[in-house]
């Protein structure tokens, strides 16, 4: 999904007044009228004698796009960048002649990072924890919310652990109700603080209309799931963190990431949930990513998809024969079985979904996921267009 500090680059500047960090939303058609220039900052893709004054700043596609001077603030867009269009929304640092962007109007994968702060420190986390102050993400996403398309499908908050913000993941959540009440809101946390069940009631008391919190859980076997996470305890409070969501009618999506630590219990992980949390609203089972700790761990983790097949086969129908709305996320189609296609999702974020050569004469890659940009390096053995 498109993270927070998706992009940045640096920028040819050619007027600069300010010297503190901005976010603005990205405008190019001037014509309708703008109640919000001195949020904006204007995109300059075609020829012009001079640049409409009002806007927070100016980014020009071409430095020769503009023949008068121009007013501070005013920037050349580097290639890499070129992607940006009207209605996407940015963080500018005149000072550093920066740009890095938020968020993507155009994409379905918009994710928010809100902290690198995490209480576990799982064997193939793919954005590995940190510990220092970095309260100032969630403060830019305050002020980017207002900013960002009512339009908006869903937006992702991850980390980190969004629940070591504790009061400000429920303010957040109050303001993404507020700004965007149309637009799905998932956010990824490891569970573990839900086991408070305030925390748990808070959340719930926001009221948001469509808030899904997708929850990580590895084993059936209390000691497996707090190894994989590197946390003791770590089971017992995720399963009560699950608890008390529920309770509060809170919807919880189940997550497993099956690699060579995971993959020979999920049969019994099936048969746990189906016996124990068949009240969760999704479970998805979902390929490794080559990122962070995946990648370093990479001899203790990789497992060929081709090989851990009766598995996961095997806890999909428990859980489908449970009733329960299942999902496999970041397997490409010619690593499942065919009874397992219908359970295959597009699932992983366009900004980083990339296509084998193989694939480009495979006659179901519309219906197919791919790759990871990371994860080509490491490729399944079953890799292979299908032709029919």
């Amino acid at each position: 999904m498109a993270a927070l500090d998706l992009s940045s680059a640096g920028l040819q500047a050619l007027s600069t007044r300010a010297s503190e960090p901005f976010i603005a939303r990205l405008r190019e058609h001037l014509d309708d009228a703008s109640p919000a220039r001195e949020q904006e900052v204007l995109l300059v893709r075609r020829p012009t004698e001079s640049l409409p004054p009002g806007f927070r700043g100016y980014l020009l596609w071409d430095e020769d796009l503009v023949s008068n001077p121009v007013p501070g603030d005013t920037y050349v867009l580097p290639p890499n960048l070129r992607y940006l269009a009207e209605g996407d929304v940015v963080r500018l640092h005149p000072e550093r002649g920066a740009l890095a962007t938020l968020y993507r109007r155009a994409s379905p994968s918009n994710t928010f990072l809100v902290t690198e702060r995490c209480d576990n420190n799982c064997l193939m986390c793919s954005q590995p924890p940190r510990k220092q102050d970095d309260s100032w993400l969630v403060d830019e996403l305050m002020q980017a919310l207002p900013l960002i398309s009512p339009e908006t499908r869903e937006l992702g908050i991850t980390g980190g652990e969004p629940s070591l913000l504790k009061g400000r993941l429920v303010a957040l959540l109050a303001r993404m109700k507020h700004h965007l009440p149309r637009t799905a809101v998932h956010v990824l946390t490891n569970g573990r603080g839900f086991a408070n069940a305030e925390l748990a009631r808070a959340v719930a008391d926001v009221q948001h209309p469509d808030l899904m919190l997708g929850i990580p859980l590895y084993s059936d076997l209390p000691e497996e799931h707090d190894y994989v996470v590197q946390a003791l305890g770590a089971f017992d409070e995720t399963v009560r963190g699950i608890l008390h969501l529920k309770r509060a009618r809170v919807r919880v999506e189940l997550r497993c990431v099956v690699h060579a630590q995971t993959y020979a219990r999920l049969p019994q992980l099936a048969e746990f949930i189906a016996r124990n949390l068949a009240f969760v609203d999704h479970v998805a089972l979902m390929g490794l990513e080559l990122m962070g700790f995946a990648k370093t761990n990479l001899g203790l983790l990789w497992m060929d998809p081709l090989d851990y097949q009766p598995q996961l086969s095997a806890a999909v129908r428990t859980l489908s024969r449970a009733g329960l709305e299942t999902s496999l996320y970041n397997h490409p189609l010619c690593t499942l079985p065919a009874e397992l296609h219908p359970f295959a999702r597009k699932s992983i974020s366009d900004w980083k979904n990339l296509y084998a050569e193989d694939c480009e004469r495979c006659t179901r890659r519309e219906d197919c996921g791919g790759f990871f940009a990371s994860g080509l390096a490491k490729r399944s053995r079953g890799i292979q267009p299908f032709v029919d």
